[in-house]
């Protein structure tokens, strides 16, 4: 019986080890400035971080925590709202943005402008929200990013 108990953990080293090598083998496939894929569209951010919590259809959850539908959600008609939720957090949710100093917090989740705007498009335009308005990458970077200024578009260098 203590065998067992000692192996364990022994065994989880192994398998972790064993997933580590596994994707040191395939470094094109990890984008190294975020967790998510690289070169993923807004399907793929949506379904490795998002549906987590808000589920594969967008319907949101209610138990160890309140995590809101956007399945035919009208707050998603504006973007900008989106987007900013994405990047910053809100209500509990992380902040998922790149930081405005570059600096990255060590297993945190962390987009792209480009996978921002993409998981956003992509949010807005399934679930039975049908906005037709896309966001770009240069509309994203023009939003505030955690830890920067609050309109970094106003910001000027020295």
């Amino acid at each position: 019986m203590s065998l067992k108990r000692s192996a364990a953990p022994c065994l989880a080293l192994v398998f972790l080890l064993g997933t580590t090598l596994a994707a040191a083998d395939h470094p094109s496939s990890v984008n190294p400035t975020s967790n998510v894929v690289a070169g993923a569209n807004g399907e793929a951010v949506y379904s490795h971080i998002c549906q987590g919590c808000h589920m594969p259809g967008g319907q949101g959850a209610v138990g160890a925590g309140h995590y809101p539908k956007l399945a035919s959600d009208p707050a998603l008609v504006s973007w900008q709202y989106v987007a900013t939720t994405v990047l910053g957090g809100r209500n509990g949710m992380p902040s998922f943005g790149t930081r405005a100093n570059g600096e990255e917090i060590f297993g945190a989740a962390t987009l792209s402008d480009q996978e921002v705007a993409d998981v956003v498009n992509y949010v807005r335009s399934h679930f039975g929200n049908t906005y037709k308005e896309k966001v770009t990458v240069s509309q994203v970077a023009g939003l505030p990013h955690p830890g920067g200024p609050m309109n970094p578009a106003s910001t000027v260098s020295h």
